[in-house]
């Protein structure tokens, strides 16, 4: 049976790949990528399909030279080391399919390093490239002319994924966002029509990812809210399926700030046991959102600061994508983030510099406008040459930020501000089913024993004396208020974030590791 090899390549350490978090848990990565598991749905069952994750295991270049076909997958801080994965595979005569985030907006980046590219969905392209490559009339490029129409997808095969070694799981429920933010690539791939798959899909791929024996999922959609009145109907059938099932999964994702307006949409998350959502809140600044058309973040129904407290007091924890360098921006802009994300009580906020995506309208503009830098890799971690400040006061007010942010006074403070208040409780309403059906319990003596064993890693792991203190200090205060080991677990799980957030800053401002931007 010939065989087809599907590549993720290795990453470079950035904020959400947890690089410096992950060995307390056990993990070698954050979260599988979701296209190519889906990419092996696709695929005749004529073909094996092999998955090769570099972030979690070796690539086999002897497995890859004998395969029929190699398709390669990656996004724009992937792209260096997909010029160093293609150029080995072109030395050993392997023909090479690319697609992905990044080569559908920089389609000529590679040269004839790939023999086929993929430009934004595969859906359809990947099964009729697959039918013309075996008869020998493969074209060179494809793209698709119509969205994919989500209620045909199939369910994606996580057998072929090795789960044990990640720290989440991924789903995907939708695609597109109606939102038209400037500097976004999403609509650009997915387009400003949100598409929902069916329900009876959903659970199909949520059976599918509890045979893996994973527990907690992210739903990698860009804003699962994007069709609030399809996306409600989805979520009562996953409460249905939790109840069925236990409450065996646990979920957090991405959404619109416009979440907050919408209390049944929250209750339904928090049903469903939807623990945290990522937000986009990219700045402080009215003026810096409108600038970059985020027009759903300045909409009435209150301030940004009391969206997130809305958030947050349903019962899901609030993290937060914030952005540097908008044009409205000047020196001024760096307190105020930090002003910002800490009046919020906001762990985890992406901070990062403006980036000019290719194909975006912030692209577009700024290279009308002679305001993009081309260098590659760009020496202050970002394209975008700003308005009112220098690109190196832009690159040291993002580095002081981040190491800001995450001095073990600040981070614990704004998330002590949150967990401290004995009405914050995450996973309450499986909590609740728990304590109706006793036997379950059993799961609380599991949280018992992972949080001992993972406060037990970071006391002898973490080898900054004064941090293990802090922690065991922090710890402390925490079970005066919170003794369920649910929550524990989580909040433990914050300490290990914490710290891969701290080396990270203090690496990168020291220079001790490459400048990575978070955009």
């Amino acid at each position: 049976m010939p065989e087809i090899v599907l590549i993720n390549p290795r990453f470079e350490i950035s904020y959400w790949g947890m690089e410096h978090a992950l060995p307390f848990a056990g993990k070698k990565a954050n979260l599988p990528v979701a296209c190519l598991p889906l990419l092996a749905a696709l695929t005749p069952s004529k073909y094996s399909v092999v998955i090769m994750d570099e972030n979690v295991e070796p690539i086999d270049w002897e497995r890859c030279g004998r395969a029929a076909l190699v398709g390669m997958t990656g996004m724009s801080v992937q792209r260096f080391r997909m010029v160093e994965i293609l150029k080995e595979l072109k030395r050993r005569g392997v023909f090479v399919a690319v697609g992905g985030p990044w080569i559908t907006v920089q389609e000529d980046y590679f040269g004839e390093l790939a023999d086929v590219i993929f430009v934004g969905e595969a859906e359809d392209t990947w099964p009729r490239f697959l039918r013309e490559w075996e008869q020998g009339l493969h074209q060179i490029r494809y793209e698709q002319v119509e969205k994919t129409d989500m209620s045909k997808v199939p369910t994606p095969r996580f057998d072929l994924l090795k789960m044990n070694r990640y720290a989440f799981g991924s789903l995907q429920f939708s695609r597109g966002c109606p939102f038209q933010c400037e500097f976004c690539d999403i609509i650009v791939t997915f387009g400003r029509r949100p598409r929902v798959k069916a329900g009876a899909q959903v659970l199909a791929e949520l059976d599918a990812i509890r045979a893996t024996g994973t527990r907690i999922v992210f739903v990698v959609d860009d804003n699962l809210i994007g069709n609030k009145k399809v996306i409600k109907k989805v979520l009562e059938e996953v409460v249905a399926w939790q109840e069925k099932h236990n409450y065996y999964l646990t979920f957090f994702t991405e959404a619109s700030i416009d979440l907050a307006d919408d209390k049944e949409l929250m209750d339904l998350m928090v049903r469903a046991n939807f623990i945290a959502t990522f937000i986009g809140i990219e700045s402080p600044s009215e003026e810096s959102l409108r600038e970059a058309k985020k027009y759903q973040n300045v909409r009435t129904g209150g301030t940004l600061l009391e969206k997130v407290r809305r958030i947050q007091g349903a019962g899901m924890e609030v993290w937060c994508g914030m952005i540097m360098g908008f044009d409205n921006d000047d020196a001024t802009i760096f307190d105020r983030q930090i002003e910002f994300i800490q009046n919020a009580r906001i762990a985890f906020s992406m901070s990062g510099m403006l980036s000019a995506i290719p194909k975006t309208p912030l692209h577009e503009r700024l290279a009308a406008d002679g305001r993009l830098d081309y260098s590659d890799p760009c020496e202050y971690g970002t394209n975008v040459i700003p308005l009112m400040m220098s690109q190196e006061e832009l690159r040291d007010g993002y580095l002081r930020v981040l190491k800001e942010l995450y001095t073990p006074e600040s981070y614990f403070s704004r998330t002590e501000d949150l967990f401290l208040d004995p009405t914050f409780e995450i996973g309450v309403t499986k909590a609740k089913f728990w304590l109706k059906h006793p036997r379950l319990m059993t799961h609380e003596v599991a949280f018992f024993l992972q949080s001992l064993g993972l406060f037990f890693r970071l006391m002898t792991q973490v080898p900054i004396a004064p941090l293990r203190a802090e922690y065991r200090r922090r710890l402390w205060r925490f079970l005066k208020v919170h003794r369920r080991p649910g929550i524990v677990l989580f909040y433990l799980f914050h300490m290990t974030m914490h710290y891969h957030a701290f080396r990270l800053a203090k690496d990168m401002a020291s220079s001790e590791s490459k400048l990575v931007n978070s955009f």
